[in-house]
């Protein structure tokens, strides 16, 4: 017994002096990766390889195993778990569907691995994935995990198309991912007994309430109830850090990695909420409501002591409230703008507009339709109003794009009194056009699709808000 135990401290002693080789393997060729690739505890554990964020969990003789049989399988695997807490796939929504997010996590980072042409990094798992990753590009612009996960949600692969789309992309056990952190511990930190280990809850157990393989959710989001908040942090800092090194001192890595910097800007991309964003839009006005915030109970209750059943003071039944009541919303009906897309959208602003402490009860509210030129004009003066051009609803245009037109009139509508305290605009489109040289009167604002593309600069007057296709 007694030998069996030396047998495998020196076999555990052996697999972690080849992972801090791995690690020494990658530091010296990806100098950008140097913080990254110092925030894991190695903690052998019996399985393949794992992370939580925190350590980096191993199979004593697996990691052996790898290593004599191909030694550039031990950097690629490092390196794929690194990119997954880099990309911070591991900080996902509850409600996932765990079958989609690991096959898009997978491939997401194998893609980024294979954009660095890192040659310490080659092994017989790249040339399986080749004709996978042309395939995938053809579909989907940018192999990012959300676009994937999004792109593989909608095709409802059955387990075993998963199994047998993921099996070239497979380095790690991504069950750590989906168990909960104990408060307190940030990455690189801690002793075993205070982590995780991966085998505690299975996907089946996970099944209920924790994103099982048969639930259909959103597109993932970073941040999550389950997770430690200062771990997540650490890795959002790491990353932030790593596209600024990109962009600026490692030049020359940011060049050869595009999918590496464009991943790690979609990852860092600053999130809205597009009903606040319409709120800032919002004008002061009286409505006919009981107004309990300046009602004075004091008052109310001495009268009734003291006259029995007659109040001092009742309550204001009108108050001051900001909501939309003069707003322009303009539509690029240009070629290169998806007709689904723009319906989505102004159904979306509908929605949210719609609701009683948004809408006044008469409005001014313009949709204008433009690709080159004015092509229609609907002027909305309430909710009715609205379902009416919704149900109705048609696009008109697809030449050009130029956006100085539709600005030049409203500015015309503004002069002839239409408006008397026009808040805003806010212009959909696909960006490729032409904007107006000055900055009007009222505030504007330029939406647009992620599409997997940097959106075009816009000028300094404006706002640039960028949405994802299923936040609209």
């Amino acid at each position: 017994m007694e030998d069996h135990v030396e047998k495998f401290r020196q076999a555990d002693a052996l697999a972690q002096n080849i992972l801090r080789l791995t690690r020494n393997t990658l530091l010296v060729n990806l100098r950008f990766l140097d913080l990254a690739l110092s925030q894991f505890q190695l903690t052998s554990y019996p399985g393949t390889l794992a992370t939580d964020g925190q350590h980096l969990f191993y199979d004593t003789y697996y990691v052996l195993s790898m290593y004599k049989r191909e030694r550039g399988r031990n950097v690629r695997d490092y390196l794929h778990i690194v990119l997954h807490c880099v990309f911070r796939h591991l900080f996902t929504s509850a409600n996932i569907d765990r079958r989609c997010w690991d096959l898009a996590c997978d491939i997401a980072v194998e893609s980024a691995i294979e954009d660095l042409h890192l040659e310490s990094a080659a092994c017989n798992r790249a040339y399986a994935q080749e004709e996978t990753l042309k395939e995938l590009r053809s579909q989907v612009r940018l192999l990012t995990a959300e676009k994937l996960y999004r792109y593989f949600l909608d095709r409802q692969l059955s387990d075993d198309q998963m199994a047998r789309l993921r099996d070239p992309f497979l380095a790690d056990d991504h069950r750590a991912w989906y168990l909960p952190v104990k408060s307190g511990q940030g990455a690189g930190g801690g002793s075993q007994s205070n982590g995780r280990t991966p085998e505690t809850g299975t996907p089946g157990k996970q099944k209920s309430g924790r994103g099982g393989q048969g639930s259909r959710a959103r597109t993932p989001k970073s941040g999550t109830e389950r997770r430690d908040r200062d771990l997540e942090q650490t890795w959002r800092e790491i990353s932030e850090r790593l596209q600024v090194d990109l962009e600026t001192i490692s030049r020359r890595h940011g060049t050869d990695a595009g999918n590496l910097v464009q991943e790690l800007k979609a990852v860092n991309r600053e999130t809205y909420d597009y009903a606040d964003f319409l709120r800032r839009y919002m004008s002061l006005g009286e409505v006919t409501q009981v107004n309990q915030d300046e009602f004075d109970y004091i008052y109310y209750t001495y009268g009734l002591s003291l006259y029995g059943n007659m109040p001092l003071v009742e309550p204001l039944e009108y108050k001051e409230v900001r909501r939309i009541k003069e707003f322009v919303i303009a539509i690029d009906t240009s070629g290169s703008v998806s007709g689904d897309l723009v319906q989505r959208f102004v159904t979306k602003t509908y929605n949210i507009l719609r609701q009683q402490e948004n809408f006044f009860t008469k409005i001014n509210l313009h949709i204008i339709q433009c690709d080159a030129e004015v092509q229609e004009d609907r002027k909305i003066t309430s909710q009715k109003d609205f379902d009416n051009y919704l149900d109705t609803m048609q696009l008109h245009g697809f030449g050009g794009t130029d956006f100085r037109p539709v600005f030049q009139y409203v500015d015309e509508l503004v002069r002839a009194g239409e408006f008397t305290n026009l808040k805003g605009m806010i212009y959909f489109t696909d960006g490729r056009g032409i904007f107006p040289e000055k900055k009007p009167d009222y505030d504007a604002a330029f939406v647009f699709l992620d599409d997997g593309y940097d959106p075009p600069d816009v000028p300094v007057w404006a706002i640039k808000l960028v949405l994802q296709s299923e936040e609209i």
